[in-house]
């Protein structure tokens, strides 16, 4: 009797616990089987205040990330505007906060001429005029323009320009270095004859990496980097990491002067790693043994 009661005890309490379970169902949204809000509750750390008297070198460098690369394509991909398991690439990141008019960006990289959020979307989804030939039944042509409504898309955006600023903090004794602004950067094509041209890179806009609001809207969305898609690093883990690689393109110089614009080729490669080594002997330099 006592074995009976016992088990008819086990049996009401997990049809209790089933019950209760069930009764805290919520709805996550199709597709997904928990809540992924974590993200989006974060909020940047505030970066540590630097002395002016402190700095006792500095150097200013632009380089280019080109998602081409295969260690790159996590920033190139997913190319759909809605994601892929809520996981956006930086363009679209970037995107979703002008239109949500979280972010100011700006026309240069001193960040002097801010860019009318509205505006800028209406230039990027403006509509289209296509004319169109319509043939009626009895084969008489006619012509009627239209408009056909254009979305902002991230297919043509392969590279991201940085501005890095290098420094030396006498306090700490050690190297440091912020990525001031970046800018996505498109490849502009023409069709002509049935075939596409290319006409050269635009840089769309550039962005205050240093602004609370952008620094936020970067650590609230995830990279698609990994396998694991429950772990995954946030854009401002990636940055403030340096999980890419790059190539310099200029650096802080008397004539404001690119490497382009007196290096081609081998030349302009070998440059670049130049100036790289510099910064990184630098730091070693400070040391005596």
């Amino acid at each position: 009797m006592r074995l009976m009661g016992a088990m008819l005890l086990v049996g009401w309490l997990s049809f209790g616990c089933c019950q209760g379970v069930r009764a805290q169902e919520v709805e996550f949204g199709k597709g997904e089987y928990y809540r992924r809000d974590i993200n989006m509750q974060q909020r940047a750390m505030p970066l540590p205040y630097v002395r002016e008297s402190d700095v006792v070198w500095e150097h200013w460098v632009w380089r280019v990330i080109d998602f081409k690369e295969r260690s790159n394509q996590f920033f190139y991909y997913p190319v759909e505007e809605s994601g892929v398991h809520g996981r956006k690439n930086l363009a679209f990141v970037l995107w979703g906060g002008i239109v949500r008019d979280e972010i100011t960006v700006y026309e240069d990289d001193e960040f002097k001429v801010p860019v009318d959020n509205a505006r800028l979307v209406h230039y990027y989804t403006k509509a289209d005029t296509v004319t169109l030939e319509i043939i009626d039944d009895e084969d008489e042509y006619e012509y009627k323009t239209v408009l056909v409504p254009r979305e902002f898309t991230t297919e043509e955006i392969f590279r991201l320009r940085l501005k890095e600023a290098w420094y030396i903090d006498k306090q700490a004794t050690e190297q440091y270095v912020r990525i001031v602004g970046m800018a996505p950067v498109q490849e502009m094509y023409k069709e002509r004859d049935g075939e596409r041209e290319y006409r050269g890179a635009v840089t769309l806009f550039w962005v205050p990496m240093l602004s609370p609001s952008v620094r936020t809207l970067l650590v609230q969305h995830e990279a698609y980097v990994e396998d694991n898609i429950a772990q995954l690093p946030s854009w401002g883990h990636i940055f403030e990491s340096r999980m890419f690689s790059s190539f310099i393109t200029r650096e802080t110089n008397r004539f404001n002067r690119t490497i382009e614009s007196y290096l081609t080729g081998v030349d302009a490669i070998l440059e670049s790693e130049r100036i790289e080594d510099k910064l990184l002997n630098i730091s070693q330099d400070m040391w005596e043994y």
